[in-house]
C-alpha cells in the first residue's frame, strides 16, 4: 500500500512539475530596454539570437524560445510588462531598424498570418511613432 501511495505522490509531482505554465517567466521583466535600443551592438546580439539561435543571452534565449508561442496565443501568457514592453520593440525596430525587423517577420511569420491577425495592433504602433 505504502509503494502505492509513494508512486502516485511520483506521477503527482512530474505531472505538476510538466504542465505547461500559465505565464511566461518575469525574471528578465526588470532589462532596461531603452539601454538595449539605445545600442547597436545590442540589437544586433539579440537580432542574431533570434535568427540563429547563436550568441543568446539568458533573456534572449528565453524571448527565443517563447516568441512562437507568444506569437501563436496573442501574447496570452505574457505578463503586462512584457506586452508593453513587447510594444516599445516593435514600434523602435518598424521605425529604426525595418531592415531587421522584416527579416525577423520573415522568419516567425513566413505565411504572414501573424501580420493579418495583428494588423491593426500593428498600425496603432505604426501611428504611435
Amino acid at each position: 500500500m505504502l509503494k502505492y501511495v509513494v508512486s502516485l505522490c511520483l506521477i503527482s509531482f512530474v505531472l505538476v512539475q510538466s504542465r505547461p505554465a500559465d505565464k511566461y517567466t518575469t525574471k528578465y521583466d526588470n532589462i532596461d530596454l531603452d539601454e538595449i535600443l539605445k545600442s547597436d551592438r545590442l540589437i544586433k546580439n539579440y537580432f542574431n539570437c533570434l535568427m540563429t539561435g547563436r550568441g543568446c543571452t539568458p533573456d534572449g534565449l528565453e524571448l527565443k524560445r517563447n516568441l512562437p508561442d507568444a506569437l501563436k496565443n496573442n501574447c496570452a501568457k505574457c505578463s503586462e510588462k512584457q506586452k508593453e514592453g513587447s510594444k516599445k520593440i516593435m514600434r523602435f525596430m518598424i521605425k529604426n531598424k525595418k531592415s531587421l525587423w522584416e527579416k525577423v517577420e520573415k522568419k516567425y511569420d513566413p505565411s504572414g498570418s501573424y501580420r493579418k491577425k495583428y494588423e491593426a495592433e500593428l498600425k496603432n504602433i505604426k501611428s504611435n511613432k
